[in-house]
């Protein structure tokens, strides 16, 4: 028998609470029953929602939190305020103690990633955790980090980067090499820091199974799918990325304007509508409202803070195919074979472990 993925939610996370959290589970349920849930928070509050929802309840504990994280607390404060007893640190525990497998909360960003460092530790050698987002291109998907879990990079964390979204790239999309891109301000080898430039002669270096080097990528490149995974560090990467979604918003609203001008406008639009619904979908897709914590002993998945139930079902289904997939022995693979890499002088690897938690689904 199939053991089910244990599913850790923060309901008090995000713009909406409960509200949004309980009615996404509910939907992504329906979508993967193998599924339980651990929820955290206001027990009375969760109520409200969780009775409407009887599928839901009956797979699911409730473990009551009167502390919430606020989305404006500094990391500090949360730390000060919530730790141990609030409903984000409570869900974040419940992987480490193997409660669940995953955990999920569309809570403070800052506070989620410092509480998950301090109680899940990183994966050695990480040093330094990334937030890892899922990216709609013209070829399909790609994966792009750090999009704001930590400003500023040397060349070893370009590196740590690099092999994170290559094993989270092999984990979600089943690519058996996934191709790694450095973002750069060219594709020529003497553009960019010197951080950077160091960063690609180290991969080079790196003969992989595992991962295939691009090179230098730019910023249109992103959107083009140049390679499955795209490296920066997190101030860059999340400009990057909310330029893309501020695009994304720029676009469709153009669109509607245009669409509603007049009445021969508005009956193409009507004649069009299937072709619409297909470009906000794919414009934004489900599984974008969701980022991956990379580096850490654990599964942790960080919704956007307004995020809507469709969303947040969304964000779910990213930890639940992370831990069917074996993400972090995936990453940890990756990480042994760059240790093996020394000075160029590649040392054969060993064939990548996979130790998912069900097999051929």
């Amino acid at each position: 028998m199939v053991e089910p993925v244990r599913i850790a939610l923060d309901a008090m996370g995000g713009d909406f609470g409960p509200s949004v959290v309980i009615p996404g589970a509910a939907q992504f349920l329906d979508r993967k029953p193998d599924s339980v849930f651990i929820i955290y928070g206001d027990s009375e509050k969760i109520a409200e929602h969780l009775n409407a929802f009887p599928k839901l309840r009956a797979a699911s504990k409730v473990i009551h939190s009167s502390v919430s994280v606020g989305m404006a607390d500094k990391p500090s404060q949360a730390l000060r305020a919530g730790r141990r007893v609030s409903s984000m640190w409570m869900a974040i525990e419940a992987v480490k103690t193997g409660a669940a497998h995953c955990a999920v909360s569309a809570g403070n960003t800052g506070a989620l990633m410092a509480m998950s460092k301090v109680c899940l530790r990183t994966m050695a050698p990480i040093e330094r955790p990334a937030l890892a987002a899922i990216w709609p291109t013209l070829r399909g998907r790609s994966i792009v980090l750090d999009v704001g879990a930590t400003i500023g990079a040397d060349a070893q964390h370009y590196v740590d980067l690099s092999m994170m979204g290559a094993a989270m790239a092999r984990s979600l999309f089943d690519i058996e090499r996934p191709t790694v891109g450095l973002l750069n301000v060219g594709v020529e080898e003497v553009k960019g820091i010197e951080e950077v430039k160091t960063a690609s002669r180290l991969l080079q270096q790196i003969d992989s199974p595992l991962f295939s080097y691009h090179g230098f990528v730019e910023g249109d490149d992103i959107g083009r799918g140049t390679s499955d995974v795209v490296v920066t560090e997190g101030f860059t990467g999340n400009i990057a990325l909310k330029t893309a979604e501020g695009t994304a918003r720029q676009i469709t609203a153009y669109l509607r304007e245009s669409l509603t001008r007049s009445l021969i406008n508005k009956i193409g639009a009507f004649i069009a509508r299937g072709a619409f619904r297909e470009l906000k979908m794919r414009l934004t897709p489900r599984e974008t409202s969701g980022a991956v914590l990379l580096g850490l002993d654990g599964v942790v998945i960080k919704g956007h803070g307004g995020i809507d139930a469709n969303g947040f079902s969304g964000a779910i289904e990213i930890g639940h195919g992370m831990v069917r997939r074996a993400l972090l022995e995936k990453i940890r693979d990756m990480m042994a074979l760059a240790e093996e890499q020394v000075d160029g002088q590649t040392v054969a690897a060993a064939a990548p472990s996979e130790r998912p938690l069900e097999t051929g689904q």
